[in-house]
């Protein structure tokens, strides 16, 4: 299984629109650093017909090292998950 890069995307950006290689990393960043920067303000971000990045808090728990079993706390943080919309899971399923 091949892994996608930022460099494919903007490629594929430069192949389909016909943007310069350097406008379609600058489209890529823009779109990326609008993602970031609603999440940093602890928005949700849905993008129709590819899915929704949200934002769940984790309390704190005490965890172990798999290795030497010591138990450690696990810190209360805020992490972000994916869910992908219906029309992306058909076009992965098919």
């Amino acid at each position: 299984m091949k892994t996608v890069t930022r460099v494919n995307i903007t490629e594929a950006i430069y192949e389909k629109i016909g943007l310069s290689r350097k406008d379609s990393s600058d489209v890529l960043d823009m779109v990326i650093d609008e993602i970031r920067n609603e999440l940093a303000k602890g928005k949700d971000v849905k993008i129709a017909s590819f899915g929704t990045f949200s934002l769940r808090k984790k309390n704190a728990r005490v965890g172990r090292n798999p290795r030497t079993g010591v138990e450690a706390e696990i810190s209360a943080r805020t992490v972000i998950s994916f869910k992908p919309s219906l029309g992306l899971r058909k076009a992965v399923n098919s």
